[in-house]
């Protein structure tokens, strides 16, 4: 048993992922989860610290219990279209929540953060790959809300000594090659699950949200990562800190953009059925087109995507839905 690292959202997609692949590393992962949309059955390799971000004392509870080395903050709202129609609740939930972890490390003497930002915090900037230097103008309250919580990070940064590394990453996707985790939201809201859903009939259709973009076949373009690359880069980040190298932001891609109808085609070698599709109105928020420059973190961090390939991530999804203890 090695370090202690607390994870929010640790019984999520993304970070039960991530406490798989620190305990992998040699680390203990402590899963902190109010549970509302997180699956206690997906904390596998740590114990689990319930709680919540909007309860200060639960965070400061869960932090002088464990003492741990570093925070891997993932908890957050991350619905687009929510956001939309509620900015209010994005900012009080993921910037109050952040606010109340950032001053819970500070004050129990954690100086190590890996933060779970979003490409989102870019806004629509068609024709450019996003890069670090990549000015952020985010056109929603979601994405908003993570540069908020950057700003603070920086903040926090020149006042407490607070290191951070901040991870901005693009569509996330696939599941564990080894089957032990694998995407479950409820309700589901990312394309390829939704597409995998359709294909095996849990649901009538795929609806796609827009044919009329500026893009090659008019449907929305992105960039999309294999979770496992994702987290290994977690890793790598957390690393980065336990070197005591400088605070730092990096983007995380394939840096291959693919349309809807791209990624729908994909589905059909992989699974060698047909997606049922509903044509569907844009949605409010939505950019045409987002895809990552990660050269930082392959240069500084020696970050490869190697698993994030379009069949790989689409096939590891696919695997993971037909599991027989796989719920909704």
């Amino acid at each position: 048993m090695g370090d202690k690292v607390l994870v929010t959202g640790g019984a999520g997609y993304i970070g039960s992922h991530a406490c798989k692949a620190l305990a992998r590393a040699g680390f203990t992962p402590v899963a902190f989860d109010n549970l509302s949309t997180g699956w206690a059955e997906a904390v596998k390799f740590g114990p689990l610290a319930q709680g919540d971000l909007m309860d200060r004392a639960s965070i400061d509870a869960a932090l002088a219990e464990h003492r741990p080395v570093a925070v891997m903050h993932f908890a957050a709202l991350s619905l687009v279209g929510e956001s939309m129609k509620d900015p209010g609740l994005y900012w009080r939930v993921n910037v109050g929540g952040a606010l109340n972890l950032i001053e819970a490390c500070c004050t129990a003497g954690v100086k190590n953060f890996v933060f779970s930002s979003t490409c989102a915090t870019y806004g629509d900037q068609d024709g450019v790959v996003l890069d670090e230097d990549t000015p952020q103008r985010p056109i929603n309250a979601y994405g908003g809300s993570k540069r908020a919580i950057e700003d603070m990070l920086r903040d926090y940064r020149a006042s407490h000594g607070l290191n951070h590394v901040i991870f901005r990453y693009f569509n996330v996707a696939g599941a564990d090659p080894e089957g032990e985790l694998g995407e479950q939201h409820h309700p589901e809201t990312h394309l390829i699950p939704l597409m995998l859903e359709a294909v095996a009939g849990k649901r009538p259709a795929l609806t796609v949200f827009g044919s009329d973009y500026a893009t090659r076949d008019g449907t929305c373009v992105r960039d999309y990562v294999h979770v496992t690359d994702l987290t290994e880069a977690h890793v790598l980040g957390l690393r980065w800190l336990l070197d005591a190298k400088e605070s730092r932001a990096f983007c995380l891609g394939s840096g291959t953009g693919f349309t809807v109808r791209e990624v729908i085609d994909a589905s059909r070698a992989v699974t060698n059925r047909d997606v049922p599709i509903i044509e569907g109105a844009r949605r409010a928020g939505d950019a045409t087109a987002l895809i990552s420059g990660s050269k930082r973190a392959m240069e500084e961090l020696g970050w490869e995507p190697r698993r994030s390939t379009l069949r790989q991530m689409i096939g590891d999804a696919w695997n993971w839905a037909q599991k027989p203890e796989y719920r909704r």
